[in-house]
């Protein structure tokens, strides 16, 4: 998926696994960006009696690049920490919760946020508090009204929700990772001699999974190089690059006298997320923990995965005579120069249009860009720029945009001839897809966005 559960270390920590990263001008508000940072992935909407949270001990921190060295200029930092209401019970909650200061409310989770920017730190809030998870209609009666409690203002334009949302990330994860088995492909897949099957819909594995989102809203001029509003999409600070990353302290150690962790020592990052994908499918699997405890400066060095890419090798393989020019341009070795502009640079003026442009400079950087002076389109498709919609991926990411269709149809090489003439792509790309477009989606038209989470006592039928 995104980058749920995407490297081996990273999986056995939740609450530290940066699961979906999104940055799109506001549609709503035009002259603001929305970042959204995902954690604590693949949340079954039932799980108590101890529910999801963010970790106590993680810093969680969204990262803006804005003059392309693949260093971040501007960084949010926001750090949690729960506490009981009610000790003596074994239930996250006693009765309804029909408000963040209600008392039958036991298991409760606050935050603070800070803006490092200039070298200089400024206190955004504290003591905020995060909503309660969606148990179910007599604990939660009123979800939508509990989470818009849980929306803050910090001045100055900006703000800020933490709390739990539903996954929109849509995948068919069980055909992607069953080598590639993709259901709308499925009559041109003959490989290993297995019978031809019928082409049909993909099955969304994150339909009823929540996860747990830190949602930013604030002015363009917070993100942009000297804080200026870009003139136009052709000015050099109209393209921002941003991830998001989580750290533990160095060393933790267990206090028996007062059955208690002590944690001390600098940070250390152990999970970063900028465009989707990558870490699940371009890095190998040999180097996966080492990409997540890396920064975006070093990304040179994971550059030929990216020249490289192992699925656009076996698409040719797993759809036999599919992909022809494919297969023929990978026989070449050639290094795929799109896939390297799309995800590590960005793409410069002209390459898709005279108008538009995401790049960042020659620094290869894994980072979500977004070019903040192109306004949300008043039609958006969910294939973004693949599909003629500029305000979308690979231009930041938007919270429907359908991210895997995109990325597969240019690793089959939808996108090869925008940097080579030569190149023909095959008439089989225009359905490479996982038969999924966000559609049984329910999301929010405002701040955070993100739809309302599954609760726990829904009955779920896929």
């Amino acid at each position: 998926m995104s980058s749920h559960r995407e490297a081996p270390e990273i999986s056995k920590d939740p609450v530290a696994d940066s699961a979906d990263l999104y940055a799109f001008v506001s549609p709503d508000r035009p002259d603001h960006v929305t970042i959204i940072a995902n954690y604590v992935p693949l949340q079954g909407p039932d799980g108590g009696p101890n529910f999801y949270e963010f970790g106590d001990d993680v810093l969680y921190q969204i990262k803006v690049d804005n003059n392309g060295d693949g260093n971040a200029d501007v960084t949010f930092n926001l750090s949690f920490r729960s506490e009981l209401a009610i000790p003596s019970s074994f239930l996250y909650n006693d009765g309804p919760i029909e408000s963040l200061n209600s008392p039958s409310w036991n298991r409760r989770q606050y935050y603070s946020i800070s803006m490092t920017a200039n070298g200089k730190t400024t206190k955004l809030g504290s003591n905020l508090a995060c909503p309660p998870c969606n148990i179910g209609p007599l604990s939660t009666p009123d979800y939508p009204k509990l989470a818009s409690e849980a929306v803050y203002s910090l001045g100055a334009g900006r703000k800020v929700f933490a709390g739990q949302r539903a996954d929109g990330f849509y995948v068919d994860l069980g055909a992607i990772f069953d080598l590639g088995d993709l259901r709308p492909l499925a009559n041109l897949h003959a490989t290993f001699g297995l019978p031809k099957l019928a082409a049909g819909k993909g099955v969304n594995s994150t339909r009823y999974l929540n996860v747990h989102s830190i949602a930013l809203q604030v002015p363009i001029t917070d993100l942009t190089k000297g804080g200026v509003m870009p003139k136009g999409a052709l000015d050099p600070a109209a393209t921002i690059g941003v991830w998001t990353t989580a750290s533990r302290h160095k060393a933790r150690v267990w206090d028996s006298s007062n059955q208690a962790y002590t944690d001390s020592g600098p940070w250390v990052q152990i999970s970063r997320l900028g465009n989707p994908l990558i870490n699940e499918v371009i890095i190998p699997l040999g180097n996966k923990d080492r990409w997540n405890r890396s920064a975006p400066a070093g990304d040179s060095g994971f550059a030929a995965n990216y020249e490289n890419p192992e699925l656009s090798n076996l698409l040719p393989i797993l759809y036999p005579g599919a992909f022809p020019n494919l297969a023929a341009y990978n026989a070449t070795k050639k290094p795929r120069a799109d896939i390297v502009a799309i995800l590590l640079t960005g793409i410069p003026t002209g390459v898709v249009s005279p108008g538009f442009q995401n790049y960042t400079g020659t620094v290869q950087a894994d980072q979500l860009r977004l070019n903040v002076a192109i306004p949300p389109a008043s039609k958006p498709s969910p294939l973004g720029v693949v599909g003629g919609d500029v305000a979308g991926f690979p231009n930041g990411r938007r919270v429907f945009d359908d991210v895997v269709s995109i990325e597969l149809r240019a690793l089959a090489g939808a996108t090869l001839p925008l940097v080579d003439k030569s190149f023909k792509a095959d008439g089989a790309v225009g359905v490479v897809s996982d038969g999924l477009d966000g559609s049984d989606e329910a999301y929010l038209s405002v701040f955070p966005y993100l739809g309302v989470p599954t609760s726990g006592y829904e009955v779920r039928v896929a």
